[in-house]
């Protein structure tokens, strides 16, 4: 892993905190934060992050500062969006993205 996603993985931890349906997993080639065994956010090695909104939230998604597509394969992933470590720098905005992310995956069963 990067420096840039190792900081960005110890300010995700400090944001969510210790919660028992909170884990960590390696997934698309990096470090995931699972909630009830549901991906819920990744960091990348270029310090953003993978973000999982869920195929009714994306379109708004998209319309955020810093966010885009998350493609994989040369396949979109619909439901998920990547979203550029420079606007991540701020702590509320990162919060946001966690935030929006949890409220997804917290509509989804526990696997």
């Amino acid at each position: 892993m990067s420096l840039a996603s190792e900081e960005l993985s110890d300010r995700i931890r400090a944001h969510l905190g210790p919660h028992p349906a909170v884990a960590e997993q390696k997934m698309f080639g990096g470090r995931c934060f699972m909630l009830e065994g549901n991906m819920l956010v990744g960091p990348t090695k270029d310090g953003g992050m993978l973000v999982r909104v869920g195929k009714d939230g994306y379109a708004d998604a998209l319309t955020r500062p810093g966010a885009r597509p998350m493609t994989m394969g040369g396949r979109t992933m619909s439901g998920f969006v990547e979203v550029t470590g420079d606007v991540l720098g701020d702590d509320e905005v990162l919060l946001d993205w966690i935030e929006l992310a949890r409220r997804f995956v917290g509509t989804l069963p526990a696997k």
